[in-house]
């Protein structure tokens, strides 16, 4: 009995297991669906809500956040289902200017399921879903406090669902945060209908018409030739399903065409206007190096008067130092000058020599009393230099 009910256990936990390993991989394969559809109807017309692929694919990133969800504990011990915006709040607070606040405080959600839808549209709007859900898987702790274990976001499927967001950002989205598409009363439901459309291939339709040909053929020898008749309407039939894939092959190329070319011409707009402002911004380089080097030369040009109104500053006050050596020597009173001052000194020790006694003195070795002396001697007012000259201001008191 022991033996049985182990083996019952254990089947028990791998069919567990094998079911939710199945259910994480129709989650994620079903999502790369719904962003392939998304991506692809965004190159004809803007997403918005009113977009059939955008609100299958919010279902469907819905179930994926909340798979394996843990419940709340409330006070009386029982378990209360969680939405995921309870673990995007606390796990995306760390993300840089993100939209959580503006989130919280929205006037018209008030449900935590309501304010979860906002929070996808609002993310795809800033084109930051993928960086909102990668910043949110790397906070494990986080993670592991709300998930249970054999969820997607503990998984390895958390890496591409990261991966495969990333290609929403080339789209531009377009909602509303006021209509009826964020009622957290409903769940979401996925529709599963445009991912399991099947196409026939071309080989099985010549194989199909094959077989019909051969049981057509395959009658008695007397046969009418008013049984041929099934065959060619089936192959008729084939044909007009072909014409009709062709069909609309060649308009989703065209469209595709168009939209190309509309955006060759925006890159080439683009472009023409990076080409002129790069044009403008060379022009201005070179105006700019233009009076930089006008500047520089004005500045060498007033650096060289400056050095020669220097060296000419320099020259007068040698001239003007050798033309006072020359009339210190020259000075016919200097050696008198000297006497008096020796005998001034010796009359009368520790005594300075008075103000108008060194005004005079001054006086008379400047350049004009040296004049005035040499015009009393060439008049010969002065009979010799060795003669002594009277005068109130040298005599001594």
């Amino acid at each position: 009995m022991a033996s049985i009910s182990l083996g019952l256990n254990f089947s028990r936990k791998k069919s567990l297991a094998r079911n939710a390993a199945v259910e994480r991989k129709n989650l994620i394969t079903v999502c790369r669906f719904s962003v392939k559809t998304l991506i692809d109807r965004s190159c004809f017309e803007t997403i918005d809500d009113s977009c059939s692929e955008f609100t299958n694919f919010a279902a469907i990133l819905e179930q994926v956040l909340s798979h394996r969800l843990k419940g709340q504990i409330n006070w009386f011990g029982y378990e209360s289902p969680r939405s995921f915006w309870d673990f995007i709040r606390v796990a995306c607070s760390k993300v840089p200017h993100n939209c959580i606040s503006s989130i919280e405080n929205m006037e018209n959600v008030s449900s935590s399921r309501a304010k979860g839808r906002a929070w996808i549209r609002v993310a795809l709007m800033e084109k930051r879903l993928s960086e909102y859900i990668s910043t949110s898987l790397r906070d494990i702790k986080t993670t592991r406090r709300y998930y249970e274990d054999g969820a997607i976001v503990l998984g390895e499927e958390a890496n591409m669902l990261a991966g495969m967001l990333l290609g929403l950002n080339a789209i531009d989205f377009s909602f509303c945060l006021k209509g009826e598409s964020l009622d957290g009363n409903c769940p979401a439901v996925i529709d599963y209908t445009p991912y399991l459309k099947f196409t026939q291939s071309s080989e099985s339709i010549s194989s199909d018409e094959e077989e019909l040909r051969t049981l057509g053929s395959s009658g008695s020898e007397g046969s009418t030739p008013e049984n041929i008749g099934p065959p060619f309407i089936s192959d008729q039939h084939s044909w007009y399903n072909k014409c009709k894939r062709v069909e609309q092959k060649f308009r989703l190329a065209l469209e595709q065409k168009g939209y190309l070319e509309e955006l060759v011409r925006l890159r080439e707009a683009q472009l023409a206007e990076s080409v002129a402002q790069n044009k403008l911004v060379l022009q201005r380089m070179e105006e700019t190096d233009l009076n930089h080097k006008f500047e520089k030369e004005q500045l060498e040009f007033i650096i060289l008067e400056l050095q020669d109104q220097l060296h000419s500053f320099q020259s007068l006050e040698q001239l003007s130092a050798e033309i006072s050596l020359s009339s210190t020597s020259l000075d016919p009173l200097h050696p008198q000058k000297e006497g008096v001052g020796r005998h001034g000194n010796s009359k009368s020790e520790g005594k300075e020599d008075t103000p108008s006694l060194l005004g005079l003195c001054g006086s008379l070795t400047s350049m004009t009393s040296y004049k005035s002396l040499t015009s009393l001697k060439s008049s010969e007012c002065l009979a010799s230099p060795n003669a002594e000259i009277t005068s109130p201001g040298l005599t001594p008191s």
